[in-house]
């Protein structure tokens, strides 16, 4: 399949937003539990995702499929304990 550069960039991205996520939590700057955190990771893995299957990466894409939904629980959660 030839590059496409649009989703080339979207790809990195999305792998730039997961990292910075991570080095949030990481660092203590935000709660795992935070809407920040917990949108950072649907972002960056539906970036991420877009760029798996248009080349084809069918286990990326499952990966990150199941990382947008674990950030979509953990979000939906954290709006019902804030309550």
């Amino acid at each position: 399949m030839p590059r496409n550069a649009l989703v080339d960039g979207l790809g990195w991205l999305g792998a730039a937003v997961l990292l910075f996520a991570y080095f949030l939590v990481s660092s203590r700057r935000v709660h795992g539990g935070s809407l920040l955190y917990q949108g950072l990771n649907a972002a960056g893995s539906v970036l991420l995702g877009v760029n798996s299957l248009y080349y084809g990466a069918v286990p990326s894409a499952f990966v990150n499929a199941v990382w947008l939904g674990i950030a979509v629980y953990g979000a939906a959660r954290g709006a019902r304990s804030s309550r």
